[in-house]
């Protein structure tokens, strides 16, 4: 069997795909108030078109697929393609980011079809902060979706976007959650992806001034081993139930081993997080392209995928400044 490794000998394993652009929140760093240019329906990828381009890929060796936004579960029938691609026998997990707010009632559906992990996204554990931050009154539904992930057997983790002079102040309290509960908490560098450009920020808050926080109130804590291609460096508190980790997501320190590539709503694959896209799939596929010729097209295009983030934002064609939204690029 063909396989997808890269000029750096990093063999590809891991797809991450946006079902959707649209999202029922607005968090700040995500995009503009007024939401973004969303894309008309018949310009997504069909749910059959990706089934097919998932299939291909496992063909060629992914065996990982994280489903993201936007909001995946804003799009309709959702949980239909979940249904398609648990049919993959290629796939050895499935994996989902929501920011949860309608999905507490489809977790048992969730379990069923054997879903392995779900990524929550919950930037402050304070009603009226989540309010300031997604400019939405969501947090008791998200709660609780945390509260139900937690007692299912998917595995369930927090992302948490660390935002300097927003609520650094909570990230004690994030580390909290994981002596007792059964999740893991992760602490991700806020990135320039809002649909305006970064934001002006006073203080930087990399990954070691997040771990330099995260001593003040928790001292002693063990590192743990983690996967040679994770995005997060991990710990665990002395007789903990979870574990926390920090994902170096703007400092880039993990590019090195690189097992993924995203593909957007609208079918643009991208080889990293910070380039501009390589090719639109939703062309090809509009054009009857065979299996075999689709298998070819990834064998071409994904192994050319850059050293790091640095130099795919270096490469960058259309515009220098990044400006687009995370819910565009696919969260």
């Amino acid at each position: 069997m063909n396989k997808l490794i890269d000029k750096y000998g990093r063999q590809i394993t891991y797809l991450r795909l946006a079902v959707t652009d649209r999202c029922n929140l607005r968090c700040k760093y995500c995009m503009p108030a007024e939401g973004i240019k969303i894309v008309p329906r018949k310009e997504l990828l069909s749910y059959k078109e990706i089934y097919r381009i998932t299939r291909a890929l496992t063909e060629l060796g992914v065996n990982k697929i994280r489903l993201t936004g936007g909001e995946p579960f804003v799009r309709k029938d959702f949980m239909q393609l979940l249904e398609m691609l648990s049919y993959n026998d290629l796939l050895k997990k499935i994996n989902i980011t929501t920011n949860g707010a309608l999905v507490k009632h489809n977790i048992p559906k969730l379990e069923e079809l054997n879903i392995n992990t779900i990524n929550l996204s919950i930037d402050s554990l304070k009603p009226e902060r989540f309010f300031e931050i997604t400019r939405r009154n969501n947090f008791h539904d998200v709660f609780d979706t945390l509260n139900l992930l937690e007692k299912s057997k998917i595995n369930l983790k927090l992302n948490i976007v660390v935002q300097p002079g927003v609520n650094t102040d909570e990230i004690g309290d994030f580390v909290a959650l994981s002596q007792e509960r059964n999740l893991s908490v992760r602490f991700i560098e806020e990135m320039p992806f809002n649909g305006t450009g970064q934001r002006t920020i006073d203080e930087v808050w990399n990954y070691n001034r997040i771990l330099e926080e995260i001593r003040k109130s928790h001292p002693e804590f063990e590192i743990l081993d983690h996967e040679k291609s994770s995005t997060s460096k991990n710990f665990k508190l002395p007789d903990s139930t979870g574990n926390f980790g920090i994902i170096p997501a703007y400092t880039r320190t993990i590019c090195h081993d690189c097992n993924r590539v995203r593909i957007t709503a609208t079918g643009m694959i991208k080889n990293c997080l910070f380039d501009d896209g390589v090719f639109n799939l939703k062309e090809v596929l509009n054009k009857d392209i065979s299996n075999e010729d689709l298998k070819d097209l990834f064998l071409e295009i994904i192994p050319q995928k850059p050293k790091n983030g640095f130099v795919a934002e270096e490469n960058r064609r259309k515009n220098p400044n990044v400006s687009e939204s995370m819910s565009t690029i696919g969260g």
